[in-house]
């Protein structure tokens, strides 16, 4: 029998077991065009999470009513507020933050892990179910990305946060400041992860099959 999924169950699914990043390979673009700087990563994984709850949310509780024929136009609309919300109160408090991920946060609305879980969970979960995915899925973004951004801020600048890292003798290797050190950055990491992931795997069969 399948266990009933509960608040820490989807939680827990979105940060650890189906991470949007290294698992399901979402949001690749903000993730190989603004990890260039630990602060990065965590502004623009923050303002994802905000935009993944709340979106998440008002798409639970308007799932029975929104028509099928409009679902995605709806979808769009309701991301689409959250998003602005969240631009208007980034260009208000933090505006250097917001002028360091430009583009990428008005990019939001279209980004494929909020579509994915407002069609996937939202729309078939209830609210407090759908918070909790949100979260999940939302913070496992935030510490991907902030990951790569330490990464590759401290060998591309020798820096993490800004404070220096690396000894001044240390010679910044320019291309992690560019595309193909975020791929590499990347696929490193995600050979990582999954080797982890299987081992627990492995481990979990053979406790079950051992019992």
């Amino acid at each position: 029998m399948h266990k009933k999924p509960n608040f820490l169950s989807v939680f827990l699914n979105g940060l650890i077991v189906e991470n949007p990043t290294f698992v399901l390979m979402l949001g690749m673009c903000p993730t190989l065009g603004i990890t260039t700087q630990a602060m990065n990563g965590v502004g623009m994984g923050l303002a994802t999470t905000f935009v993944l709850v709340f979106s998440n949310l008002f798409i639970s509780l308007l799932r029975n009513i929104i028509p099928e024929k409009v679902r995605i136009p709806s979808y769009i609309v309701i991301i689409a507020s959250f998003v602005t919300l969240i631009d208007l109160m980034m260009q208000a408090f933090l505006p250097d933050l917001r002028a360091s991920l430009g583009t990428y946060i008005p990019l939001i609305t279209v980004n494929c892990i909020i579509f994915a879980r407002a069609e996937s969970f939202a729309a078939k979960n209830p609210p407090v179910l759908s918070i909790a995915d949100g979260l999940g899925m939302g913070l496992g973004f935030t510490c991907s990305i902030t990951l790569l951004s330490c990464i590759r801020e401290l060998f591309g600048s020798g820096t993490i946060f800004g404070l220096q890292m690396m000894p001044e003798a240390y010679q910044p290797m320019a291309v992690m400041n560019q595309v193909p050190g975020g791929f590499v950055t990347l696929g490193l990491m995600m050979i990582i992860v999954n080797f982890i992931r299987t081992a627990i795997q492995n481990r979990n069969t053979r406790k079950e099959a051992a019992a």
